[in-house]
Protein backbone atom coordinates (compact mmCIF):
# COMPACT_ATOMS: atom_id res chain seq x y z
CA UNK A 1 0.00 0.00 0.00
CA UNK A 2 1.26 3.30 -0.77
CA UNK A 3 2.24 6.09 2.03
CA UNK A 4 0.11 8.16 1.49
CA UNK A 5 -3.09 6.08 1.43
CA UNK A 6 -1.96 4.35 4.29
CA UNK A 7 -1.84 7.64 6.49
CA UNK A 8 -5.19 8.88 5.24
CA UNK A 9 -6.88 5.36 5.56
CA UNK A 10 -5.11 4.56 9.46
CA UNK A 11 -6.11 8.59 10.25
CA UNK A 12 -2.73 9.57 11.03
CA UNK A 13 -3.54 12.10 8.58
CA UNK A 14 -6.94 13.02 7.52
CA UNK A 15 -6.51 13.92 4.22
CA UNK A 16 -4.70 11.67 1.30
CA UNK A 17 -3.43 15.24 -0.25
CA UNK A 18 -2.17 16.07 3.38
CA UNK A 19 -0.32 12.94 3.36
CA UNK A 20 0.94 13.05 -0.33
CA UNK A 21 2.62 16.87 0.51
CA UNK A 22 4.20 16.06 4.14
CA UNK A 23 5.95 13.04 2.26
CA UNK A 24 6.95 15.27 -1.27
CA UNK A 25 8.78 17.62 1.71
CA UNK A 26 10.66 14.72 3.14
CA UNK A 27 9.38 14.58 6.08
CA UNK A 28 8.36 11.06 6.48
CA UNK A 29 10.99 8.20 6.83
CA UNK A 30 10.18 4.50 6.38
CA UNK A 31 12.42 2.27 8.19
CA UNK A 32 14.61 5.23 8.53
CA UNK A 33 15.20 6.01 5.13
CA UNK A 34 13.05 9.08 3.65
CA UNK A 35 10.03 8.32 2.06
CA UNK A 36 7.95 9.61 -1.32
CA UNK A 37 4.37 9.54 -1.43
CA UNK A 38 4.21 6.18 -3.71
CA UNK A 39 6.46 4.68 -1.23
CA UNK A 40 5.15 1.21 -0.44
CA UNK A 41 4.51 0.74 3.17
CA UNK A 42 4.10 -3.01 4.94
CA UNK A 43 2.97 -4.94 7.84
CA UNK A 44 6.05 -4.25 10.67
CA UNK A 45 7.79 -0.96 9.38
CA UNK A 46 8.12 2.09 11.07
CA UNK A 47 7.22 5.38 10.62
CA UNK A 48 8.44 8.20 11.49
CA UNK A 49 6.59 11.22 10.42
CA UNK A 50 7.46 15.13 11.68
CA UNK A 51 4.19 17.45 12.16
CA UNK A 52 5.39 21.34 12.48
CA UNK A 53 7.06 20.72 16.07
CA UNK A 54 5.98 16.92 16.89
CA UNK A 55 7.88 13.79 15.56
CA UNK A 56 5.82 10.95 15.70
CA UNK A 57 6.78 7.27 15.50
CA UNK A 58 4.69 4.60 14.39
CA UNK A 59 4.51 0.79 13.46
CA UNK A 60 2.26 -0.49 10.64
CA UNK A 61 0.36 -3.52 12.02
CA UNK A 62 -1.98 -3.72 9.73
CA UNK A 63 -3.21 -2.80 6.04
CA UNK A 64 -6.83 -2.30 4.71
CA UNK A 65 -8.42 -0.45 1.65
CA UNK A 66 -11.24 0.65 3.85
CA UNK A 67 -11.59 0.93 7.40
CA UNK A 68 -13.99 2.22 9.65
CA UNK A 69 -13.16 5.00 11.88
CA UNK A 70 -13.31 2.74 14.94
CA UNK A 71 -10.83 0.46 14.26
CA UNK A 72 -8.40 2.73 11.87
CA UNK A 73 -6.54 3.31 15.49
CA UNK A 74 -5.60 -1.12 15.05
CA UNK A 75 -3.67 -0.12 11.60
CA UNK A 76 -0.35 1.27 13.84
CA UNK A 77 0.59 1.19 17.11
CA UNK A 78 2.60 4.63 18.49
CA UNK A 79 6.18 3.77 19.75
CA UNK A 80 7.24 7.65 20.42
CA UNK A 81 6.12 10.86 20.57
CA UNK A 82 9.06 13.66 20.71
CA UNK A 83 7.81 17.56 20.98
CA UNK A 84 10.97 19.32 19.59
CA UNK A 85 12.22 22.72 20.19
CA UNK A 86 10.93 25.55 18.85
CA UNK A 87 13.95 27.04 16.82
CA UNK A 88 14.20 30.90 16.93
CA UNK A 89 15.97 32.36 14.42
CA UNK A 90 19.44 34.05 14.97
CA UNK A 91 19.37 37.60 14.69
CA UNK A 92 23.22 39.39 13.34
CA UNK A 93 23.83 42.52 14.56
CA UNK A 94 24.86 45.11 11.82
CA UNK A 95 28.36 46.70 13.40
CA UNK A 96 29.35 49.92 11.55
Amino acid sequence: MRIDKFLKVSRLIKRRTLAKEVADQGRITINGKVAKAGSTVKVGDELTIRFGQKVVTARVEDLRENVRKEDAQNMFTILKEEKLDKIEPQFIDDEE
